[in-house]
């Protein structure tokens, strides 16, 4: 994994708002975990699956004693990747608005009176976060579009969509999240090889196997020349993401191969998300 986004701030101030635009920059994202279950999920999702951007969402309902062992947590996930903090704040008087307009109470609600009283406890409660923050955005007068570019320029990502490439296996289920599905099945299988089964499409005696093959560069060019024509209509359509995965029959070469190809030829027009979703399975 290679960079953690955590997500917190004031209740009102754009969490969830800050969350859907990570997620349609291709971060995955999880919403309301407890602080101190953040270090072991993060590890679990390292180890079972190739995702390279992740983005928890972190409020108030953490415990008192979880805010206090923020700092030990923080260090726990810096083992996965970068960390960044983001902190969403807003002015009182713009908060007391939101709450007033939304008809929600404040998650602080059941234990103090007045809802200035909940605006104030957060803020103290949440200043072990606030004081490791490397983005903070005030959104006292933010719509979630002035949101969503702040965020964008804080975090030096541009609005271009994002081009995800998935291998995958077809003995595990076709990915229910895919806008278009290649099936590589018909390619040489180096997995019938004993000396190529070990390793895995991203290993160079896999992509000197597959790269040697007429079928497999005759596939790799239609697939390229596809997405190099119909990308840009989908870039104007104004989408954020569009998922491409590859599939063969285990998903761990000749579809790994051939995302990884993919990757390279892609990589300098369009911004590339990978996910080699049958990592866990590598043998």
């Amino acid at each position: 994994m290679k960079r953690i986004l955590i997500v917190t701030g004031q209740s009102g101030s754009g969490k969830s708002s800050a969350l859907q635009v990570l997620e349609d920059l291709g971060y995955y994202c999880i919403d309301n975990l407890p602080l101190a279950l953040l270090p072991e999920i993060v590890a679990k999702l390292d180890h079972e699956n190739n995702l390279e951007q992740l983005a928890l969402g972190v409020d108030v309902r953490s415990t008192q004693a979880d805010f206090q062992e923020f700092d030990h947590v923080f260090e726990q996930l810096q083992k996965h990747g970068v960390v960044d903090v983001i902190y969403l704040t807003t002015q009182d008087q713009g908060l007391i608005s939101r709450f007033s307009a939304s008809r929600r109470p404040h998650p602080l609600a059941t234990r103090y009176k007045t809802l200035l009283e909940c605006i104030a406890i957060e803020k103290s409660l949440l200043l072990p976060m606030q004081f490791r923050a490397t983005v903070n955005i005030d959104t006292t007068d933010k719509s979630v579009h002035d949101l969503k570019h702040t965020l964008l320029s804080k975090l030096g990502q541009s609005e271009d969509m994002v081009v995800i490439l998935q291998s995958f296996g077809y003995k595990h289920g076709i990915p229910l999240d895919a806008d278009y599905v290649f099936d590589v099945r018909h390619l040489p299988n180096p997995h019938w090889d004993l000396e190529l089964r070990k390793f895995s499409g991203l290993d160079t005696p896999i992509q000197e196997f597959l790269g040697a093959n007429d079928q497999t560069n005759a596939m790799f060019n239609d697939i390229y020349q596809f997405l190099e024509k119909w990308l840009p209509a989908f870039a104007e359509g104004h989408r954020h993401y569009i998922t491409v995965s590859i599939g063969c029959t285990g998903g761990q070469h000749r579809s790994v191969y051939m995302v990884d190809r993919l990757r390279k030829a892609l990589k300098a027009n369009w911004s590339i998300q990978v996910l080699h979703r049958e990592m866990k399975h590598w043998s």
